[in-house]
């Protein structure tokens, strides 16, 4: 059984953790910009959903020129007709774009994941809610490492989905957590971090506290001490990086750091424990 799941586990989050590329390459704009819809040298970039759930790359730059058959003899020139105007090129996103991500990334990373919540969690019915968040938090996290962003359009259907799933996964048998506590704490931790926002604005972005309301609900499904747990381990996370790189000398105490992966970090920690605490 447990293998059975923990395989699963690891193909869901290898299948999903192959469209994530494609959606931090659309997302990762700075917050005026609208999101991409070409590749960088301006084709569109179509496939499901219009153009959202493909793997990375353009097919059309990706597709080889067609090879000419070779010939023995010249072939007789015929007239070629002559285009009415100038063939139009595509033109190139004008917004940067930040380095692409290496597919193997994002794919071993959202597959690990899934396999560490499975093997903790077992088949309980959550599973299925830690499940659907890896490919968006490791989305999250590859965004707000290239442009310091978190966007709207995915930390805020994060809290919705994982209340929802999480409300479902209630109303079954088998189950290790509390809705109730899974509610209070995504608007108790997000509470704390707006606090903290209006604090220190400069030191906090307002993506943070929106995503603060999807693991205060996740961290909240254990009970209080996991969420204490999971929010000070973001904390120190986040602290070790900066004083890193602070060592090193590639930053300063001014310097900006995302703090959206530690985060996601911290709670994924404390989801651990929490599943790992639940086991009879």
């Amino acid at each position: 059984m447990y293998a059975t799941l923990l395989a699963a586990a690891l193909l869901w989050g290898a299948a999903t953790g192959l469209l994530v590329p494609r959606a931090a390459y659309r997302l990762s704009v700075p917050p005026d910009a609208p999101w991409r819809t070409t590749c960088p040298t301006g084709h569109p970039l179509t496939g499901p959903a219009r153009g959202w759930l493909s793997p990375t790359g353009c097919p059309t730059c990706r597709t080889p020129s067609p090879r000419r058959p070779h010939r023995t003899h010249s072939p007789r020139r015929t007239a070629q007709p002559v285009p009415a105007g100038p063939a139009r090129t595509p033109e190139p996103d004008p917004t940067p774009a930040p380095p692409p991500i290496p597919t193997p990334v994002p794919v071993l990373t959202s597959s690990l994941l899934s396999g560490l919540l499975a093997a903790a969690t077992g088949p309980r019915p959550e599973l299925a809610a830690w499940l659907a968040a890896v490919p968006v938090a490791v989305l999250l996290a590859s965004i707000d490492l290239a442009v310091h962003r978190l966007p709207d359009r995915l930390t805020l259907p994060l809290a919705a989905g994982l209340a929802a799933l999480l409300g479902g996964a209630a109303l079954l048998p088998g189950h290790a957590g509390s809705w109730s506590g899974a509610l209070l704490g995504g608007l108790v931790l997000g509470a704390g971090y707006a606090v903290l926002f209006l604090l220190n604005p400069a030191g906090l972005g307002f993506g943070d506290v929106k995503l603060a309301l999807a693991l205060g609900t996740a961290l909240g499904w254990y009970g209080w001490p996991v969420l204490f747990a999971g929010t000070f381990a973001g904390f120190l996370l986040g602290a070790v990086y900066g004083l890193t790189l602070i060592a090193l000398r590639r930053a300063d105490r001014k310097s900006a750091i995302p703090f959206g992966p530690f985060m996601l970090g911290g709670a994924l920690l404390g989801v651990l424990l929490g599943a790992l605490a639940a086991h009879p």
